[in-house]
């Protein structure tokens, strides 16, 4: 089975450490929705037969539109099989009506960006919401019917410390989520965020800070019942996130909308340019990427170790297979598993996991 990201490039306001592609400018937002349909109608066959299992809507921030907007795309996008509709929001954008209309659509869950439960570091990267807002969001949505809500935090924040980060995070889960997405601040470039550091506004968290949290969070989620399946993400017991975890397995998806990317059933990974004004011109011009089979295979690895469940190595060619397994000879004991056909990289470690895919890969 497949599935649909859609791309929703519109934002209030540019957050200091997104990268995203995204703009602060609503004009094109009545006419987005036609054109994200011509798009899927023009490029649908490259998701095979299986079918169409999972839809997501993210962003940028789709609650930002107006609800005709959202309730239009939907629309022209109807796929009745759809078994998982997700759609990202921000804590500000949840209201009553919002949430009846996101039900009626047929979203069935829900994704939002709450990033810390204290102001002082909300307002520290460019957050419109306080951290009441996003509990009382959170409220709301249970009241309407939601019963499968994903809350994303980031850690490693610019004045963040571990209490605070424990603090979040237990306030966080209190209110009965099912799902929890935590990340790692990254200081990308051409981000507000990243200027900041260059000039010395910001200090990145230190080493010893970060892997104090990631510890912090990886032992709580588990008191609290939440699996860990993915190095940001956990989940109670059968609330995974089918959509992103049809990502680490390859399944074939179609992204529509500017700055998307794609894997067809043929194998082959797609983009659009990020630019709303050139995609509102053309939105069927997707850019087909040149891979090798190589190529293909490390991006299966890299996303693959990034998982619990691992790497499956029956997947990989016997040559590559060998080579692998010899690389992971010379890193030091623990830091992959290897379980029949499975190779994982440890909890432990996977703070770690880009250096050590780097190692595996390259030595």
């Amino acid at each position: 089975m497949a599935g649909i990201y859609v791309h929703f490039p519109f934002c209030r306001a540019k957050c200091a450490y997104c990268d995203f592609y995204s703009i602060a400018d609503g004009r094109l937002m009545a006419a987005y929705p036609e054109a994200v349909a011509a798009e899927f109608n023009a490029r649908k066959g490259e998701l095979g037969s299986g079918g169409i299992s999972t839809l997501y809507f993210g962003g940028g921030t789709p609650s930002s539109l107006p609800l005709s907007a959202l309730e239009a795309t939907a629309r022209l996008l109807y796929v009745p099989s759809v078994e998982e509709f997700t759609i990202e929001v921000n804590p500000e954008d949840v209201n009553p009506d919002a949430v009846g209309l996101w039900a009626a659509m047929g979203v069935n869950r829900v994704s939002m960006g709450v990033q810390s439960l204290v102001d002082s570091e909300l307002k520290s990267v460019g957050r419109r919401h306080s951290a009441d807002d996003a509990i009382h969001a959170i409220e709301i949505l249970k009241s309407g019917g939601m019963e499968n809500i994903s809350a994303d935090l980031i850690y490693g924040l610019p004045g963040q410390t571990c209490e605070s980060f424990a603090f979040s995070l237990n306030r966080l889960l209190d209110t009965g989520i099912q799902h929890l997405s935590a990340y790692l601040l990254s200081y990308e470039p051409g981000t507000l965020l990243w200027r900041r550091l260059q000039r010395g506004l910001v200090e990145e968290a230190s080493e010893e800070t970060a892997y104090s949290m990631y510890r912090m969070l990886c032992h709580v989620a588990r008191e609290r019942g939440f699996n860990h399946y993915e190095i940001s993400n956990f989940a109670l017991p059968e609330m995974e996130s089918r959509h992103n975890s049809a990502y680490w397995t390859l399944e074939p998806y179609l992204g529509l909308g500017p700055g998307a990317h794609s894997l067809g059933a043929d194998g082959i990974r797609r983009y659009n340019e990020p630019s709303l004004k050139e995609y509102m011109l053309n939105p069927v011009a997707s850019i087909a990427e040149e891979e090798t089979e190589e190529e293909r295979l490390d991006d299966f690895l890299l996303i693959s170790l990034r998982t619990q469940s691992g790497l499956n190595l029956s997947r990989l060619n016997e040559n590559r297979r060998s080579q692998l397994l010899a690389a992971a000879e010379n890193l030091p004991e623990g830091t992959l598993v290897r379980e029949g056909d499975s190779l994982r990289i440890p909890e432990s470690h996977w703070l770690r996991s880009d250096a050590i895919i780097r190692e595996l890969l390259f030595g």
